[in-house]
Parts: structure tokens; sequence; C-alpha cells
């Protein structure tokens, strides 16, 4: 494969990208650099004018074709970043473009590669429904497929993002730490890497719910993930290229999964550092440099980490910094439970210390014991155990929900408690895609047979939404319910056993 790694150097050596992308910055981040222990350098790929690196490969894609590929137009399925890019290159090139985006991608890129010109088709809740539509017309039409990461000239112009950074380093790079999805940038950066400082680390960082390369890795080839988390929608792909892992498997060193609170955790510190919002995929490689660095893992040396786009819905903000702090390890979410008497409640308060309380939720049980659903600001996870000890030796039953997924997206913002009737009850959590119907669609499929006795649901402004629904079974006929829930389409996660079912709900 070394033969290929070169010819891809001189393929990126020689990529027409400038015409429409910039050099971006490879910026010094002081804070982050004193606070992980080693110099941190952010190469600022949030800067494009598309706000993300994704113009590199259009440009030098659409650069590339003759004059006949130029009549027929180009076609491009994308949930955004990609579709802006191409969109750009197709408007400087005087060239026909129809991206095929999900119903569920976000507004802000939907008018964006709008207003580049681009005509857009809605097809599908998935990037892989929109991209079987995009082939099926380019086979119809005979319009150009611009693929968005398993092809030669996109590869390459993506790696023109590492030429900049080994000529804007000014001493040498430790590691790249680069967010992957279908494996474009991370075979781009690492094959030129690989070349000009074979010492460097490449370091591919992904979601947990979306780790295509680590999968790979683990089958020896490509394979189609059961179930993508589109928290990170400029990384969600269901399955890794095919083209891009041949390259991986000789440039990749490791990689690193993060949990989408990690994720948010190093969007906030990337504002801090820039004061600028990225998206989630954005800071994507920022959060597996931090995982790392806690885990003892992370290079010596300078690590450089992509910060690839900015093209973020401004209504999933707050939902980011809500989890931000559990992501960096500065909240704990716990739940309590307390006997209902006399000092009991200043007893509690005062094993809390002098820490700041950031939630608070009581629930009165029964005469003799409530339930308490408690936010707390730490400093640490050696914080965390204080708590709970100090908690413990005041004679409060506490459990950490800090990484509780029921608890952190359901719990906090629902209003209720257990029910009243003594009926036998189930409790599901249900994601589906968030489009326009698709609540609905949930709702009206429900067989209604049994009785829902528990809902809860709100907008994070992501391509998913998510749904906690409770249902009465006074016949017992749970495996029919789950049966009528499969029947729906939709992934769905029984959380009766949850421990925080079973404390409020």
């Amino acid at each position: 494969m070394r033969h290929e790694i070169h010819d891809l150097r001189a393929r990126i050596d020689a990529a027409k990208v400038y015409a429409l992308a910039r050099r971006t910055p490879l910026q010094h981040a002081p804070r982050l650099s004193r606070e992980l222990g080693r110099r941190v350098l952010l190469k600022r790929e949030d800067m494009q004018d598309v706000f993300s690196f994704k113009i590199r490969g259009a440009a030098n894609r659409m650069a590339g074709l003759g004059d006949i590929a130029r009549d027929r137009g180009v076609c491009a399925a994308s949930a955004g970043n990609h579709a802006q890019g191409v969109a750009m290159s197709a408007s400087h090139y005087g060239i026909k473009a129809l991206i095929f985006m999900p119903v569920t991608t976000p507004p802000i890129k939907i008018a964006a590669v709008e207003a580049l010109g681009g005509r857009i088709k809605l097809v599908g809740d998935t990037y892989d429904e929109a991209c079987e539509a995009a082939l099926a017309h380019s086979g119809k039409a005979g319009a150009v497929f611009i693929h968005p990461f398993d092809e030669l000239d996109v590869i390459a112009g993506q790696g023109t993002v590492a030429k900049e950074i080994f000529e804007q380093a000014a001493r040498p790079v430790g590691a790249v730490y680069v967010c992957t999805g279908g494996g474009g940038l991370v075979s781009g950066i690492g094959a030129y890497a690989k070349v000009v400082s074979p010492k460097t680390r490449i370091i591919a960082a992904e979601p947990v719910g979306a780790a295509t390369l680590k999968t790979a890795f683990a089958a020896g080839q490509p394979v189609a993930l059961d179930h993508v988390d589109g928290f990170a929608d400029g990384v969600a792909v269901r399955r890794f290229g095919s083209l891009t892992f041949d390259f991986c498997r000789d440039v990749v060193d490791d990689c690193v999964t993060v949990t989408n609170d990690e994720i948010c955790a190093a969007v906030r510190d990337i504002f801090e550092a820039t004061r600028t919002v990225v998206e989630p995929a954005g800071a994507l490689a920022l959060a597996a440099l931090r995982r790392d660095v806690m885990d003892g893992r992370a290079p010596d040396g300078d690590c450089v980490v992509t910060v690839s786009g900015a093209n973020v819905n401004f209504d999933r903000i707050g939902h980011m910094v809500e989890r931000a702090e559990l992501g960096a390890g500065e909240e704990m979410l716990f739940s309590a439970v307390i006997p209902e008497q006399r000092g009991a409640f200043r007893a509690f308060v005062e094993a809390l210390g002098h820490r700041a309380v950031t939630e608070f939720s009581y629930r009165y049980h029964d005469a003799d014991e409530a339930h308490l659903l408690v936010g707390l600001k730490i400093k640490s996870g050696s914080e965390r155990e204080q708590v709970m000890g100090a908690l413990g030796e005041a004679g409060v039953t506490a459990r950490d929900l800090s990484g509780d997924r029921l608890a952190k997206r359901h719990l906090r913002h629902l209003v209720g408690g257990r029910p009243q009737s003594d009926l036998p009850e189930a409790v599901y959590r249900v994601e589906f895609p968030e489009r326009p119907g698709a609540l609905g669609q949930f709702l009206s499929a429900l067989d209604a047979r049994w009785n829902i006795s528990l809902f809860h649901y709100r907008n994070h402004g992501a391509a998913e939404g998510h749904v906690l629904c409770g249902f009465q079974l006074p016949k017992g006929d749970k495996t029919e319910l789950e049966d009528s829930l499969a029947a729906i389409g939709f992934p769905v996660w029984e959380e009766t056993e949850n421990p925080a079912t079973a404390l409020f709900l």
C-alpha cells in the first residue's frame, strides 16, 4: 500500500482547492495547552466560507471534471456540509448541481445550500436513503455523482489540510487528532503525514454511537452499523468507505471513541478558546485528545486537532450547553432517598457541603420517604466519590446517574411521578427521525389496546427525536406490545428496570 500513499501525497500536492478554499489558521490554544499538559493547536476548518473542510474535496473533484461531465451536471447526497461544498464548487464552475438531503437535515444547512445555488431534493430519513436516491438519479440522468469521502480526488482535496498543518507548524507534530466519519479527511491527512512526518501519530476520533472505523478495524473490513447515533451529524455514517479503509489500515495509528457529553464539553472548550460555536463533529477531535490525556494515552509533543465545521442549528446550542458540564466531569447528577422526618432535609443539605447545586427536584413518595433528583457542581472524579461517601455517612441512599441516558435526556425535564394505579407498567425509550409528521406517525401507529401511562418528548434540534413512553399492561401482554412497537420501525429500548425509572417513574 506504500506506493498508493506516495501517489496520494502527490495528488494532494497537486490538488486544485484554493480557487474556493481558504488556507485556515493553525491556532495555538494556550489555556487548553496548560490544562492538557501539551501544546494544543487547532486547525480552524470552521473558518472556511462554507464553515467546513468539505469545500476542499468538492472543489478538487469539480476542478477535475471534463467539459462533457460538466455539461451533464453533478449530484450528491449529504446531511449538509458536503452539500454546501458541492453547491459552492458547482456555482463557481458553472455546473448544475442537485443535492439529495435527508428530510431530517437541519434547516440552517438546507438554507445554506440553497443560498449557494444548489437545488435540493429532500429524500428519506437518513443519509443512506438520500444517497440511494442520488445514485439512482445519477444512473438515470447521467449526472456525475460527487461522493462525500470515498474517491481519490475528494480524499486528495481533504488532504490539503495536512499539507497546511505541516507547513504552518513551527515544531515537529507529535499527533494529529482527526474527526472521522466516512474517512475522507483522516485518509488524506494520514497519507500525507506518513510521507512527510512518519513519526507523527494519526488518531481517528469517533462518537461511541457512530464508530464506523473502529468497527471496521475489528471486523477486518467496513461493515454497516446496526444503529447510528446522529448527534454528531457531520460524521454520522452507517458504513466506513471501502477506499478510505484501505488507506486507514496503513495510516491510522489509533481510534478513540467519545461520548456525546464529552463532545459537548469540547464544544465549550473551543468556544472558550475561539469564541466560536462549532457543530458536534467539529469538536470531536478535541474530545478525543482530552479522553486520551485523561486515560494517560496521549502522545508526547505538539498535538493538532481538526476543528472540522461550525454548521450548527441555533436550537441545538442549549442542549449542548446543558450536557457540557457532565461531559467535562464538572457536574454530577444523582438521585437520593431521604426519610420523611424532621431534620432529614437539613442533614442532606449539610452532606452536600458548600458545592453549587445546578438542579434540584423533589417528589413526595409516601409517608416514609421522599425522592430527590440533584445536579451538583464538582471539580473531579474524586470529588464525585467524596459526595457519595458524605451522603452515605449521613444515612442518605444515593445513586450516581451522571451516565444514565434516561436521567439526562428525560428525567430532568419531566413533570410527573408514580402512577396511582396498581396496573403493571412497562417503560420504553424510542428514537425516531425528527421530520415533520414523525411524532404523529409514531402516535398513530401505536396499537390502541394499551393505555399510555407516561409520555415525554423534547425537541433538541437534532436529526433524531427521543420519546419516553409508559404503557399499562393489565393483561400482561408485554410480548404483543413489543411486537407492536417493533412494527413501527423505530429503534426501541426498554427502560422499565432502569434505576432512574424505579426511583422516579
